[in-house]
């Protein structure tokens, strides 16, 4: 989707139309959950800090975030996807992977299929999508962005190496802005100058991720469309308005995210034993700890309790804190090897 809780935000309130858009943050805290089109024409992006985003668009209209509202949109998006395929893989809200090879319509041309379901979507929920299509999951994920707002790009297997050779590394899916520095003073700047570089090389300058840019540099990727994928975590997290310096105040915060957190998880009824506490101090300096236990923690006390022990245990690394999280992992769903979980060669 593009910029999707943005455009949800513009088409429900027609007086943002046409001007920058943040979803999330305010004009001196928190961070740029989605930026509109208008907005990034400023250099305005996703987990940007909101008060960079306004010094860099003095304009900016910060909204609060819908989710229910972006879950509904999203649900509807992917009843669409299922009367093509049940091969639907969500990445997000707003992105997912589908394998229509042997699809519902019987359509032999996924380009068409792209072109029908973005038709649809638009229809459905006056909002624009732009796809990828290729024969493997991470070329149709570089090709969904090069088209976009509303565009889609089509990638034949004739096409891959040549497409490959020419893309900006920076522009490689995974591969991050720490990642692309280090390739850059390497002299790899493009697909090309990757393939230069032997497997071992790679593996001996990244690690196992220099397996897999060896790969997909040579449009190597065989991992499946899986629309099993194993959730690893459920977590929640506020930006204050204020920055909070008192024990009380924290875990009066940190009660209510417990409770969404606690919320999600007996909904679904998927209960973990690792509990992570995470905290950014004034300075934007972020902490992290975390406790495991022998079985799951299944009641919101022991859960809130667990978040409060956390922070009285770093509450000396903590004079203040402007953002508290919770996150819970080491998953019963995950443990007990439900459905297929997605692997990584890297």
């Amino acid at each position: 989707m593009d910029a999707f809780y943005t455009s949800i935000e513009q088409r429900d309130d027609p007086s943002l139309r046409g001007k920058p858009v943040a979803v999330g943050g305010s004009a001196k805290r928190g961070v740029v959950a989605s930026a509109s089109y208008e907005a990034r024409k400023y250099g305005v992006r996703s987990a940007m800090p909101s008060i960079t985003a306004k010094r860099r668009c003095p304009d900016l209209i910060f909204v609060k975030h819908r989710f229910p509202v972006y879950r509904e949109v999203s649900q509807q998006i992917r009843e669409i996807f299922r009367e093509y395929t049940e091969l639907v893989e969500p990445l997000s809200l707003d992105e997912a992977y589908l394998d229509v090879t042997e699809n519902k319509k019987g359509m032999a041309s996924a380009t068409l299929i792209a072109e029908e379901i973005r038709k649809k979507i638009f229809e459905k929920t006056q909002l624009t999508a732009s796809a990828g299509v290729s024969f493997n999951k991470f070329i149709a994920k570089v090709a969904s962005d090069i088209n976009k707002p509303n565009g889609q790009k089509v990638i034949t297997p004739a096409e891959a190496i040549a497409f490959l050779e020419q893309l900006p590394v920076k522009k490689f899916f995974g591969i991050g802005k720490v990642t692309a520095a280090k390739m850059e003073k390497m002299g790899i700047l493009t697909g090309a100058d990757l393939k230069k570089f032997s497997e071992i090389e790679l593996a001996q300058r990244f690690g196992k991720a220099g397996r897999h840019f060896y790969k997909i540099v040579r449009a190597q990727d065989d991992r499946p469309v899986n629309p099993n994928r194993i959730r690893k975590s459920i977590g929640a997290e506020r930006t204050f308005s204020d920055d909070l310096t008192k024990t009380e105040d924290m875990k009066e915060r940190l009660e209510h995210i417990t409770g969404i957190v606690f919320k999600y998880m007996e909904q679904h009824q998927n209960f973990g034993r690792t509990i992570t506490l995470k905290a950014k101090t004034p300075a934007f300096k972020l902490m992290t700890r975390s406790k495991s236990f022998g079985s799951e923690v299944r009641s919101l006390d022991s859960l809130r309790q667990i978040a409060f022990d956390l922070l009285e245990e770093s509450r000396g690394e903590l004079p203040a804190v402007r953002l508290l999280g919770v996150t819970v992992s080491n998953l019963e769903k995950e443990n007990r090897g439900e459905g297929v979980q997605l692997e990584f060669d890297f």
